[in-house]
């Protein structure tokens, strides 16, 4: 089916006309590196709770952003960046980072395909780790990787607090390890747990997030 090439011009006023707002602007800036509550959001950006909510309405209408629930807090929701919300337009500054630390709860599956992911397309070094370290990498997320020929570290699940440097950019790839390490600074994917349902499908679903996310932060940063 071919799109109207009238809908597609209104689609991209939508978008500029969205981040022709200061404040829209600086959300959007924010969601290019990770995803955010609205809680977050306000704690950032100082603004009051029914003026934020209009910005974020007025930016999932134009496409730019979505949300979805916490799989912690079911009370909670995420913004996320829409995918190729951004196609066309150029993100924000660079960050420096001296290494990248992914973390998710059991270190088995969603931060250890992201370091895979990580060693493809950056020579900044990088590294994982868990709140709560399984046993060892779920099968589940090796098959995953070897259908897309990514090789995963030769390293078991470790212990967050065992692998952490001060100047680490971290990277959670998970809502349960992200809310039970509030003050840890660094940003947030909330990307899925494969192993909820711990299909074939759930964990390709996490690999096409994460390498899209990888994908869009590596050029971000440099080394520090």
């Amino acid at each position: 089916m071919k799109t109207d090439p009238v809908e597609v011009f209104r689609a991209r006023v939508a978008r500029h006309a969205a981040l022709a707002d200061p404040a829209r602007l600086r959300i959007v800036d924010l969601l290019t590196l990770g995803d955010l509550s609205p809680t977050e959001l306000q704690a950032e950006l100082g603004m009051p709770s029914n003026l934020l909510s209009h910005h974020l309405r007025t930016l999932e209408d134009a496409g730019l952003a979505t949300r979805h629930r916490s799989e912690a807090d079911k009370r909670r929701s995420y913004i996320r960046l829409a995918a190729g919300a951004l196609d066309g337009l150029a993100p924000g500054a660079e960050h420096g980072a001296r290494r990248v630390l992914f973390v998710c709860t059991r270190n088995s599956a969603r931060s250890q395909l992201a370091v895979a992911l990580w060693n493809q397309v950056s020579g900044i070094p990088s590294t994982s780790a868990g709140t709560h370290p399984a046993d060892r990498i779920a099968p589940g997320a090796i098959a995953v990787a070897r259908r897309h020929g990514v090789a995963l570290a030769d390293l078991p699940p470790r212990r967050l607090d065992e692998v952490v440097h001060a100047d680490d950019f971290v990277v959670t790839v998970c809502d349960n390890a992200h809310e039970q390490i509030p003050n840890l600074a660094g940003i947030h994917w909330s990307v899925p747990d494969p192993l909820r349902l711990n299909t074939g499908d759930a964990f390709e679903g996490a690999f096409t997030d994460i390498a899209r996310r990888v994908g869009g932060l590596a050029p971000r940063l440099h080394a520090a």
